[in-house]
Parts: C-alpha cells; sequence; structure tokens
C-alpha cells in the first residue's frame, strides 16, 4: 500500500439518510434536520464515518427531492441554511463527514433557470436545456422514454419545441454541452464545499453527456418492446463527452480538496467504472453501478426491472469479481445492496419468512458486502435488517416510479392490477422510504405527527432500541464488521481472490494484505452446506474473527459444514507479523 493507495473514504463506512423519512424534529409527519441532529448518537454508536443525505434542497416534490428547483438553499420541510450549518458542526464535532446528493443532471421544471428558459428561444438561459424540434410526424423528435413512463419529451407551446426529461416531465435535463451550465455546477459545488461539507454523491452523473450527431440530431433508441417509446438509457449513459466534463469538473472544483466522489453509474461496465475511477487520470473516486442490482431481473422482459426472477448467486459472485478484479490497484469500488431506490436486501435476496432466517440471512448479506474491497454504504435501516413492507394497495404508495407503473403495467403489458402490485411489493422504491422505526410507540418514534407514508407495520418488533438492547442482533454485526475492517487494513485494502466461484451457494474469497490473509466465508442460501476449501487456504487453522452465528467445533475454514445463511471471517498472519488484536466474534 503506497502512500497514494491510502485515502480516508477507502477506509470509511458510509450510511445514508433518507432525511423524509429517518426523523422529524418539528412534528409535522416529514422528516427533517433537526430530527437527524436528534439521532447522531445512532450513527456514531454504528460506528460510520460518512453520513450521505439526500437532497434536501428546495423542489416541488415531484420526485421527493431530485428536481431541485434552487441549489442553494433548504426546503422548508427540512430546515433552513441556519439548521444545515448546525448539523454539519455537529457531525464534525462527533468525527463525522457529510456528503451531500448532487443532482444535476437535471433540475425541476420550477428552477428559475427552466421557467426563463421555456418562455422563449432567445433567452440566456433557453440553452440551459436540451430542445429539439417535432420528428417527422409533429411527435416527439425521437423514440425515448422516461425512466418513469411514457415518453422522454414534452410540448413546450411557448417556444415550439419538445424538451427532454429521462425521468419525469417536470425534470428538464440540462444541456451540458453549453460551458455556462457546467460553470454554474462548478459554481454550486465549491458554495457548499466552502461552507464544509465533505463530498458530493453524484445522481445520474453518466449521463450528463448526450449522444448527439452530425446532423444536430438524438438518434433512435434500439426497440426492445412492442410500441411506444423505448427505454433510453443505453444511449445515454456513456456519452461521448463524459470524461471530459467529468475531468473539467475534477480540475474546476476537486482538485487541491480532498472530498469524496461518488458518481451514481446506471448501466456502466467496469472498463468505464476504470476509466471514471481510475486514481491517475480518471475523475470521481467510485462508481455507483448498478450491474449486481440487475441480476434479479428477466432479461429483456419490457417490463423491466418489475419483472422479478430469483437471485441466482454464482451470478452475484460473477458480476462482484469482475469489478473487484477490473478496479484492482488503479479504481476503487462502492459497496451497497441497498438504498432509497432499492427494497429491502433481506427480503429480495435474504428470507424474512422468520426471525431467525432474517436475522441470519441480514448477517451473511452485510458480512459478503464488507468483505470485498471498497468502500461499504449503509441506508438507514439496512443495520436493522429492515424487510419489505407488504402494501395493501395503490393508496400505501407515494413514489412516483411506482405509480406510473401501475398504469403503464395495465395498458401496456396487459397485467392485472393485482400483478402490478406485487411486482411492486417485491421491487418498489417506497420500501426504503418509510419512516425509520426508532422504538415500538405508535409513529415508531419517527415523530410526535402520522407521517407522510405510513410506519412499517412491523416496528414493534423491528426497531432501533431493541435492535441495539441485543447484543446478537442485526445491529451489533454492522457495529463488529466495521469495527473489524479499522482493524484489519486486509479487509481495506488487500486484494481479492475468488475461491470456487462457480459453486452455487458457496461464497468464498480471500483478501490477501501486506501482514495477513483474510478469508471470507459463507452460506447463501437456507439449508446446510458442506464446504471443503483444502489447497486453497494458507497453512494452519488461522483464526476466527467473526461469524454471524456461535462459534462450533465445526468452524475449521479448510472444510466442515455451515449452517443456514451462516458467514464468517477468518484470518492468517504472515510470518513474522504482530498478532491480531481482534477478539473472535
Amino acid at each position: 500500500m503506497d502512500a497514494r493507495a491510502r485515502r480516508w473514504w477507502k477506509e470509511a463506512v458510509v450510511y445514508q439518510v433518507y432525511p423524509r423519512s429517518f426523523c422529524d424534529g418539528n412534528g409535522d409527519g416529514i422528516g427533517d434536520l433537526a430530527g437527524l441532529r436528534s439521532r447522531l448518537e445512532h450513527l456514531q454508536a454504528l460506528g460510520v464515518d460518512v453520513v450521505w443525505l439526500s437532497p434536501v434542497y428546495p423542489s416541488p416534490n415531484d420526485d421527493n427531492g431530485y428536481d431541485v428547483s434552487d441549489y442553494r438553499d433548504i426546503h422548508p420541510d427540512f430546515g433552513t441554511l441556519a439548521d444545515f450549518d448546525a448539523l454539519l458542526a455537529d457531525l464534525h464535532a462527533r468525527g463525522l463527514r457529510l456528503m451531500m446528493d448532487l443532482v444535476v443532471n437535471h433540475t425541476s421544471d420550477e428552477h428559475d433557470w427552466f421557467r426563463r428558459a421555456r418562455r422563449s428561444r432567445d433567452d440566456p438561459f433557453h440553452d440551459f436545456y436540451v430542445w429539439a424540434a417535432p420528428g417527422p410526424d409533429g411527435g416527439p423528435p425521437n423514440n425515448w422514454a422516461s425512466a418513469f413512463s411514457g415518453p422522454a419529451w414534452t410540448w413546450n407551446e411557448a417556444t415550439g419545441e419538445y424538451y427532454l426529461h429521462l425521468f419525469s416531465r417536470r425534470q428538464p435535463d440540462l444541456n451540458w454541452e453549453n460551458p455556462r451550465v457546467r460553470a454554474e455546477v462548478h459554481a454550486l459545488m465549491r458554495f457548499w464545499l466552502d461552507r464544509g461539507v465533505d463530498g458530493f454523491r453524484m445522481d445520474v452523473i453518466n449521463m450528463v453527456s448526450k449522444p448527439w450527431g452530425p446532423d444536430g440530431r438524438l438518434p433512435d433508441a434500439p426497440r426492445l418492446r412492442p410500441g411506444g417509446p423505448q427505454p433510453a438509457f443505453g444511449m445515454v449513459t456513456a456519452g461521448p463527452r463524459l470524461l471530459e466534463f467529468l475531468r473539467e469538473l475534477r480540475r474546476e472544483v476537486l482538485d487541491g480538496r480532498d472530498p469524496i466522489t461518488v458518481g451514481e453509474a446506471p448501466l456502466a461496465t467496469p472498463a468505464q467504472g476504470l476509466a471514471l475511477t481510475d486514481e491517475r487520470d480518471g475523475a470521481l473516486q467510485m462508481l455507483f453501478q448498478f450491474e449486481h442490482m440487475d441480476l434479479d431481473s428477466r432479461p429483456g422482459d419490457p417490463r423491466g426491472k418489475w419483472a422479478a426472477v430469483p437471485l441466482d448467486v454464482r451470478a452475484w459472485k460473477a458480476s462482484m469479481f469482475r469489478w473487484q478484479a477490473a478496479l484492482q490497484g488503479r479504481g476503487w469500488n462502492s459497496l451497497y445492496h441497498s438504498n432509497h431506490d432499492q427494497p429491502r436486501p433481506v427480503s429480495r435476496w435474504g428470507d424474512d419468512s422468520s426471525e431467525a432466517a432474517r436475522v441470519a440471512s441480514a448477517k451473511l448479506l452485510a458480512t459478503l458486502l464488507h468483505g470485498l474491497q471498497g468502500t461499504p454504504f449503509v441506508y438507514q435501516g439496512e443495520e436493522l435488517g429492515l424487510t419489505n413492507v407488504p402494501f395493501a394497495g395503490p393508496a400505501d404508495l407515494r413514489d412516483i416510479e411506482s405509480l406510473n407503473y401501475l398504469r403503464e403495467a395495465v395498458e401496456l403489458h396487459g397485467d392485472t392490477p393485482d400483478q402490478a402490485m406485487a411486482a411492486i411489493r417485491r421491487k418498489g422504491r417506497d420500501h426504503a422510504r418509510v419512516p425509520m422505526p426508532w422504538d415500538d410507540g405508535p409513529q415508531a418514534g419517527f415523530g410526535s405527527a402520522p407521517p407522510w407514508i405510513g410506519v412499517h407495520p412491523d416496528h414493534a418488533r423491528l426497531n432501533a432500541a431493541a435492535a441495539r438492547a441485543d447484543p446478537d442482533s442485526v445491529f451489533h454485526h454492522y457495529r463488529r464488521l466495521i469495527a473489524l475492517r479499522r482493524r484489519h487494513p486486509a479487509l481495506v485494502y488487500g486484494r481479492c481472490e475468488p475461491l470456487q466461484p462457480e459453486h452455487p451457494r458457496l461464497c468464498a474469497w480471500l483478501r490477501h494484505g501486506a501482514d495477513e490473509t483474510l478469508l471470507v466465508l459463507g452460506n447463501f442460501g437456507g439449508e446446510p452446506l458442506d464446504y471443503a476449501l483444502g489447497d486453497a487456504l494458507p497453512r494452519g487453522e488461522g483464526e476466527r474473527l467473526l461469524g454471524t452465528h456461535p462459534a462450533s467445533t465445526g468452524d475449521s475454514p479448510a472444510h466442515g459444514r455451515l449452517r443456514p445463511w451462516e458467514a464468517r471471517i477468518h484470518r492468517w498472519a504472515a510470518p513474522g507479523a504482530a498478532p491480531s488484536v481482534t477478539r473472535p466474534g
């Protein structure tokens, strides 16, 4: 590990807060900055290093804050700039850093830039957005679909043009080809960095370079489903000027500072990930890539992510190992199973059918993720092993994506409303957005008023107070994993060597550090599993550092039996290395 390789953000663990759903400090049913300040002790007890704060800017909330109408202020629902400064001071006093959400592929249609842009083609802000003349039939200029259903183009009567919105029609895409747009983005980033924030998560940042053709048009997307607009992400997630734009951002804003930067990058390939995160000439420190998040969707199905299939563990391992190998020694991985856009991992890939299975599978998923090379991300409630919510019907939902899909599933795919709701119960984003359950009280300790979306129906059992009181809970397993990562550099920097990658349930790999080798071992399934690793391991039995289950006589790393959803981490010290200071867990 040379001096360049060791960076604070590689050794950190990040905790994402979705502020609307974290804690309500003023009794209006909406989480806010005061509520977050009141719960910082929970994050400190968990042991995380960075808080990633989802958008708190002014917004009409068409997409819950990811439609920003003012980049330099705080939405009144969350507080004021003074409240933000107080939160930042509290975080820093506790040794925690703050990562803001940066949403600059698009704005809200209520942003002053767009209000001016849509009035006249002669307005100086008109070229801040992506416009196009009607197509040959007088309709949209190409066949692109919005991520939230329907066409990605909306007609603007005042200028006689269509504007592009890859998401909601109320989220018009910015025109990054315009250097004034990029300069404004650089300036607003400096505004927050100068205020003291410690970095940015950059929303769909790999979509900012659009694939303009030599004729000045944006070409049609391939036809992947019968009739109607076609999925367009494949057209826009690796645009020709993407790396140029982001390198410019790095030079103009980030060089000379030491922030954390994470780019959300749907459809990114390992090669693109390396180009963007290469420490020598890249632009960002890590990406949120989606390859592993798409493994439980049926390939080619026009329903997209809603066409769920069981996870193939071999495919999960192949994806993880592919990214580990591609970025080794040059780039850096983010590690996540959960965020504000994903269902709860224990319901998605684990087993929530019983309390024992829920706890064991949540611990296994955490152990495997934290056992890879990269920076781990924990989403609020993940450390409690929260499950999906059995939403009864549309009245329980708030997310624009799910509500639009209910209509689209019936109109475009011929599904029944019940089939559409079943898909949403598996993959809907609202699972991650129900209020954080703090205790077993009427509003789950979230606040004094009924919240903006219903509380988890099982919050009397699944809550932070109960988890922290139980030394064998999912919370304390996360706490031990985070502490273990601090004590063992090989768990952060060690090279990953896969073992038996084609096994349908066994997850096993070595992490090779300068003075120790670690084995991460897990049974990704609900039945006992016999294993034999034999000559693949260092000599000797090593020591057991951590486990999801109580230690037993069958805990040999070389061979034995793993209980359902069991995971362990073992260590061998290099000859002459200091002994471990970690007690077996």
